[in-house]
């Protein structure tokens, strides 16, 4: 059984996406979809001492850019989300694991999108000790078509047997021909459990680096979701 999951680039993802990547036996990114302003792609939150704060990669990307072929507009800002990374977390146990992290996601040196969200993600798991066991880029299968037919056949060109993705695909997949393809539909039942966290209540929305910061690697034992077949949740 070989479970695929398929999913756009995020840069510093929420631990929602490190729990999908924990159950697949392949990992996709999906990285030739066009890039929509305002997505998860080029920011993610963090808490902060005032509230939620953004962390945003300023881009340059025309409409229906693909992800893999949208730039940086400049680079100042590294400067700026790495303060803001240790000023909102100065008091967390594991900040300076955290910062090794965020530092060494930083460092990229490169004008691509794509490459500083390869870079985050990889350090995460790093971090966390989390790795499926096969990594691949859309652009890089050959496969064309789109939506619910494009990732039936990237699954099926993977010799996948199980899909796990997140509840956003409920509304477009069409689960009946990834049926009688024979492939399971299944989606992440997020547990979202609760870590300590600084700066208020607890909310999951936030990028993974703030588990690292309060908790450290142990933060695996955090990630723990599991996942419900499409029929169950479609009811």
């Amino acid at each position: 059984m070989t479970c695929v999951v398929i999913s756009q680039p995020m840069f510093l993802p929420w631990v929602g996406m490190l729990e999908q990547i924990r159950l697949c036996d392949v990992y996709v990114h999906y990285d030739d979809v066009a890039f929509s302003k305002g997505s998860f792609v080029n920011r993610v939150q963090v808490k902060t001492v005032t509230g939620i704060s953004w962390l945003t990669l300023p881009v340059r990307a025309e409409l229906g850019q693909p992800i893999r072929d949208v730039q940086l507009s400049e680079r100042t800002f590294a400067r700026k989300h790495l303060l803001t990374l240790r000023q909102a977390y100065a008091k967390a146990p594991y900040l300076d694991a955290m910062m090794a992290v965020a530092e060494a996601t930083y460092a990229v040196d490169s004008p691509w999108l794509l490459d500083w969200t390869v870079a985050g993600l990889d350090a995460l798991l790093s971090a966390f000790a989390l790795r499926p066991p096969r990594v691949v880029f859309s652009s890089e299968l050959g496969i064309p078509g789109a939506n619910s037919n494009r990732v039936l056949d990237i699954v099926m060109h993977l010799s996948g047997t199980t899909y796990v993705t997140g509840r956003g695909a409920l509304d477009y997949l069409d689960h009946q021909k990834f049926e009688q393809a024979g492939v399971d539909v299944r989606y992440v039942r997020y547990a979202t459990h609760p870590w300590p966290q600084l700066h208020g209540p607890f909310t999951p929305f936030v990028t993974a680096l703030d588990l690292l910061a309060n908790v450290g690697p142990a933060g695996r034992s955090c990630i723990v979701s599991e996942t419900i077949p499409w029929k169950e949740l479609a009811a």
